[in-house]
Parts: C-alpha cells; structure tokens; sequence
C-alpha cells in the first residue's frame, strides 16, 4: 500500500501532564495496533476458504431454485436420479447455514466476518449466504402462514406421489 506524504497523519503535539506530588512531567502515548488478516501479505487460499468458495458458489443458486420453487408449487426441489437433486438441495441448506456459523464466529472472536479471499469471492460467497438465510426465513415463514407448514425434508406423496 502506497501512501502520498498528503495522506500521512499529521502528528499530535505531545500530551504533558504535571504531577503535583514531586514536580515532575511525564509524556502520556497512544499506541494503536492493527491485528493482521489471514492471508494477508501472502496469497495462499487455505482448506477451508476455498471449500467455503466452491461449497457456497454451488449451495447459494441452489437454494434459490429451491425457494422459487416451494413458494410456486408449494414443494421442495424433485428428489431427481437416485435422488441426486434432493440430495444436492439438502446439503445447500446445512452448507449455507454452515457458512452464516463460520461468518458469526468469525465475527465474534476478530471483530470482522471471513477474509475476502481469491478475487473476492469468500467474502461474496458470505454476503450471499446472509440473503440467502434471509431469503429462507421469509419463503419458509410465508409457506407456514399460506399451507400451514413446510414441507419435511423428505419426498412426500403429497408433492412427488
């Protein structure tokens, strides 16, 4: 990172305080200290970044096609070949819920969410996963209020009889 001298602080004067006690003056500091971002400095993607990537890149679309099609036909994804779909749909939802997990901890314990990763896409991978766990609160919320529920995890007659 480049800085022009403009763009520099200009320093504070220094703070002197005077004790009353034995006359004496001492020079009170600021200090400031920046914590370093995973990956940063370097540009290795570790393990678990690029699963979060390739994992939410696929679960994200996934789950979109899933909630268009409860909220028009009031059932989940078909469970498709050797219920391959179904499948696929399932594991969108706990890898999403899984992402949002690892953002809040993430969050919790350094003061911001996933590093940015690879050409930013950790960090879109996580903006998604947020709209796509509130996409899901109002789909879910509003097939409660219109069917009266959601349907279950499994095919049912109901929807593929």
């Amino acid at each position: 990172m480049l800085l022009k001298l403009s763009q520099l602080p200009t320093p504070l004067p220094p703070i002197h305080h005077h004790n009353a006690t034995n006359g004496t003056k001492f020079r009170q500091l600021k200090v400031h200290a920046m914590a370093k971002q995973s990956g940063e400095g370097s540009n290795s993607t570790t393990t678990t970044e690029a699963a979060g990537i390739a994992g939410g890149l696929v679960a994200n679309p996934v789950i979109g096609w899933s909630l268009y099609t409860l909220k028009t036909t009031g059932c989940g994804l078909p469970p498709g070949p050797g219920g391959s779909v179904g499948a696929l749909e399932g594991v969108s939802y706990l890898v999403v819920v899984g992402i949002v997990a690892w953002s809040l901890y993430t969050k919790t314990k350094t003061g911001s969410g996933l590093p940015n990763g690879p050409f930013g896409l950790l960090g879109a991978v996580e903006g998604l996963s947020y709209l796509s766990l509130l996409a899901i609160i109002v789909v879910f919320g509003l097939q409660y209020f219109v069917q009266g529920s959601i349907p279950g995890p499994l095919p049912s007659d109901q929807c593929f009889g």
